[in-house]
């Protein structure tokens, strides 16, 4: 009761600033003014700053009329870390400001810390504003907050076991991890396999979210590369910088194949981009001129095949019985 008490009071404070509330409540806290350039960045912000039109207006608010909403900062030792303010702090400094009205967090966890950074971040934007890379981090942070009950449950289940008793409606791990994706699906309109793969997303390297969020590498592509390590991955994200080979859907499935053994030369040589042998072909789908003309007018002919992967993944999605297992959950 304690913790979830906690996550409450957290939540509850972030709404308080961001629903634009004349006063904000802080006891234990207060608000301070601090120099605005003492504020760090908070080391695991997943969220994109504002730019262009959206900053310039938040520029010209503030030059007008001041930082009306204090920022949320978390002291640690003796450093100042922005939880909610980032644009603020940007918008800020642009505007002249050189210093900022913040209420400061001292008695945190890092988790509970990161419950402010992402909460405030949806109530402000919205989830169906996100880029890909925040829905990920988004999904994550709630994910992990609905399996901590599941995980209470499973530790009930194992002392009625020792007891040699039985524990009604339990159930396996497994099956939390469904309910709870499932749970989530329903909050934010998506499929519970969406879920799980926007939330394999959040394993990516920087280099590879940029390309999700500015749409040149598929959410399909995206969850196959999510599968190796972080090395293979910047190995991967610097032959496609180069222009060496082109991250569609059945590239990312083939590099996908060769996890744990991933290098320039042997990706190269795979993609029959080196001297070696095309290895990867795939089957072709014939389509009829009329589909075609109707559905891909106007589309590159290298993005068809990953058009066509994410909407059967969005189709099989859907459908119950249709729903074909692939690994990635």
């Amino acid at each position: 009761m304690k913790a979830n008490g906690a996550k409450r009071k957290i939540f509850n404070d972030a709404v308080d600033l961001l629903a634009g509330a004349e006063e904000v409540s802080a006891p234990e806290d207060g608000i301070r003014m601090l120099p605005i350039d003492d504020i760090r960045a908070f080391r695991k912000h997943p969220f994109r700053l504002y730019e262009g039109e959206r900053l310039d207006d938040m520029v010209e608010s503030i030059k007008e009329h001041g930082v009306l909403n204090p920022v949320i900062v978390w002291q640690d030792g003796d450093g100042f870390e922005m939880l909610a303010g980032h644009n603020r702090q940007m918008a800020g400094k642009l505007a002249g400001l050189t210093e900022i009205p913040a209420i400061v967090k001292t008695d945190l966890t890092e988790e509970e810390a990161y419950v402010y950074v992402i909460e405030t971040n949806v109530i402000q934007r919205g989830f169906a504003e996100l880029l890909p890379s925040e829905k990920a981090a988004v999904l994550v942070e709630r994910y992990e907050k609905v399996s901590s009950q599941g995980r209470r449950n499973d530790i009930l289940e194992e002392i009625a076991r020792l007891n040699g008793s039985d524990m009604p409606e339990t159930c396996g791990h497994d099956v939390h991890k469904l309910k709870s994706r499932d749970a989530i699906g329903e909050e934010y309109g998506m499929t519970g396999r969406n879920i799980a793969r926007y939330m394999r997303v959040q394993q990516l390297e920087e280099p590879l979210k940029e390309r999700l969020d500015d749409g040149t590498l598929s959410l399909v592509a995206a969850v196959d590369l999510s599968y190796l390590s972080d090395k293979e991955q910047k190995t991967v994200s610097g032959l496609a910088e180069e222009g060496k080979i082109k991250l569609d859907a059945k590239t990312a499935k083939c590099i996908r194949g060769m996890a744990g053994k991933v290098t320039e030369k042997r990706v190269l040589e795979t993609l029959g981009g080196g001297k070696g042998k095309k290895v990867c072909a795939g089957k072709s789908v014939r389509l009829s001129v009329d589909v075609y003309e109707r559905y891909f007018s106007g589309v590159k002919s290298a993005d068809v095949a990953g058009i066509v992967e994410e909407a059967l993944a969005a189709w099989f999605g859907k459908g119950g019985e249709a729903d074909v297992p692939d690994g990635r959950d």
